[in-house]
């Protein structure tokens, strides 16, 4: 499900920020990610990511990161080494999977993941996790 067509988006302020490539929403504590069909998340497009990310909440932020898998798209998993080797401000993660391929994706993350990751069937379970963290509390 879509976040604007859930019943999280009715209950949370969001920011809405438009890529070429997807759909960030800002919340407080965490962002949701919505990337488009058929897209290659190259690191080209995570550098954007990390500026609009930055941006908006600022360089010495700590949020938690929400990968909304509603289409299929492809991206490098190596580059999820590299970004938390050389960056340090999500601290947690969580993939909403929709299908087998993309949960077979998520539990390759979170075995390379130096930091916490979550798969999940839907929005309102992430977000929950998400607002129980202890780095939120």
């Amino acid at each position: 499900m879509k976040f604007e067509d859930s019943i999280i988006s009715k209950k949370y302020t969001y920011t809405k920020k438009t890529l070429a490539f997807g759909e960030l929403y800002f919340l407080d504590n965490f962002i949701i990610a919505e990337m488009n069909h058929g897209i290659h998340l190259s690191w080209n497009k995570i550098v954007k990511m990390i500026d609009v990310i930055h941006l908006h909440y600022g360089v010495n932020c700590k949020i938690a990161y929400i990968s909304n898998k509603i289409n299929s798209y492809s991206y490098d998993p190596n580059h999820w080494v590299y970004f938390f080797k050389h960056y340090n401000f999500v601290v947690a993660s969580v993939s909403i999977c929709y299908s087998e391929m993309s949960y077979i994706n998520a539990s390759l993350e979170k075995q390379i993941s130096s930091k916490s990751v979550k798969r999940s069937n839907s929005l309102e379970e992430a977000v929950s996790w998400v607002l129980n963290l202890e780095e939120f509390k």
